[in-house]
């Protein structure tokens, strides 16, 4: 069922945040159960996979969780959306991670959602890869495992468009990361993708590469086995 198209979608979420308002311990349940009880579909980006946006289920499950931070206080907030994680399937997980910036920035939280983010991105699905890079949360991830989570987007196929900020965040080590692997690409024969051509554009005083310009440059850094690696 496609939550867009059908009558009454209003007030069945209406009903289930009210419900975690009443009742926020029954958000364990109501979480998993929103596509059910509320619907599925693309939301405005049209992606029914959530990899260049949230969906319509994205959406509805980030009221839900909205609904939970303004009636519980800030440590069991943050505790109940760690479990909701960790006990999700993808779909869930990816809500979750679509949802982080309801936590705000820095200190417990902005570690929390470091912690989140670092999970999605030692996996290999191109959903929670989006995700975990898709919202002003990745803001949480040092510049080093930041850099690592856009190489893991080229490595995956997860167009670059998925990435919020990548044009404010892009950096020279970046460029020179992606200028390598165009090197190692065109070396073994094989197309050098255009978001690899992007990103090093995007970066400041890119190193050169085949490219781009003469041909040369750095060997790209392995995809990343953690988020967080040091």
């Amino acid at each position: 069922m496609n939550g867009t198209d059908g009558t009454g979608v209003t007030d069945r979420l209406t009903a289930l945040v009210e419900r975690v308002r009443r009742d926020p311990g029954a958000v364990g349940w109501l979480f998993p159960a929103v596509g059910r009880r509320v619907g599925r579909g693309p939301g405005p980006s049209g992606d029914p996979e959530g990899v260049l946006g949230p969906t319509f289920q994205d959406g509805a499950r980030a009221a839900v969780v909205a609904a939970l931070r303004d009636t519980v206080g800030a440590e069991r907030f943050a505790e109940e959306v760690e479990a909701l994680y960790r006990f999700g399937d993808a779909e869930e997980k990816r809500a979750v991670l679509r949802s982080l910036p309801l936590l705000g920035r820095g200190g417990d939280a902005g570690r929390l959602a470091a912690g989140l983010i670092a999970d999605a991105l030692r996996g290999n699905d191109p959903r929670l890869i989006a995700a975990a890079l898709g919202t002003p949360a990745a803001a949480a991830l040092d510049d080093h495992a930041w850099r690592h989570g856009v190489l893991k987007c080229l490595f995956s196929d997860v167009p670059l468009a998925a990435v919020h900020g990548l044009a404010e965040r892009a950096d020279a080590e970046l460029g020179r990361m992606a200028a390598g692997y165009a090197a190692e690409r065109e070396a073994a024969g094989r197309e050098v993708p255009a978001d690899v051509r992007r990103l090093i554009a995007l970066s400041p005083h890119p190193a050169d590469s085949p490219g781009t310009d003469d041909g040369t440059g750095t060997g790209a850094s392995a995809p990343p086995t953690t988020g967080q690696e040091a």
